[in-house]
């Protein structure tokens, strides 16, 4: 199977950070009472807080406000220590080694920050296989909204129609094809038991993915 261009997310594609983010909300729910299941939290996998916002959920559920700023800035610091030793996603590092000897170009495309994306890039020794990225702010609006993967497109050269877009969210498998653009999912533990139907295939691992591709 023969496509012009791979875009891959990035949170939970190339790198496992979904469940220490959602381990952070997990504890921070369960310390005022109340639990937070992923069949909740993951409205918001691939997306923002704009789709559903943890905030908001724990403030109704409680009846209070709180002081983000400083939760945040410990969630953070929670986020941070647990993701010390990460390194790629199984399969991740063998597959783009060989699409680059294909000449396949690739991009990422997140919704999240550039900062965020861009820094395990560089510390994971992968920024070098990718063409571009594409992160929140580089277009008019986040995943489930079409316009990251349009704007990778646009600045690879290549027609949206001739895209694989490499997914673990359901938000994100909506905004590849409403771009236009063949969507698989690689589901992670956060995600595994979202339903892709809508999705072209649903792979294990990056390493089906590869053989799927045969490179």
């Amino acid at each position: 199977m023969k496509f012009s261009a791979v875009l891959f997310d990035f949170d939970g594609v190339l790198v496992d950070t979904e469940w220490a983010i959602y381990q952070a909300w997990r504890r921070m729910f369960e310390a005022h009472g109340h639990a937070l299941p992923l069949a909740i939290y993951t409205r918001c996998i691939g997306s923002d807080f704009a789709t559903w916002s943890p905030k908001t959920h724990l403030e109704d559920l409680t009846g209070t406000g709180f002081d983000w700023h400083d939760l945040d800035a410990r969630r953070q610091g929670e986020i941070t220590a647990e993701l010390a030793d990460t390194g790629p996603m199984p399969g991740a590092s063998a597959l783009l080694e060989r699409l680059a000897t294909t000449g396949t170009p690739c991009a990422v495309v997140s919704s999240s920050s550039r900062h965020w994306v861009d820094g395990w890039l560089e510390r994971l020794g992968l920024a070098r296989h990718f063409q571009t990225t594409i992160c929140r702010g580089d277009a008019p609006a986040i995943k489930p909204a079409p316009d990251l993967f349009l704007a990778a497109a646009a600045r690879l050269g290549v027609d949206p129609s001739a895209c694989l877009v490499i997914e673990d969210s359901l938000n994100g498998v909506i905004a590849a094809q409403a771009a236009g653009m063949t969507a698989w999912a690689v589901p992670n533990r956060v995600t595994a038991e979202l339903d892709f139907a809508m999705a072209a295939r649903v792979f294990a691992d990056l390493t089906e993915v590869a053989e799927a591709l045969g490179v």
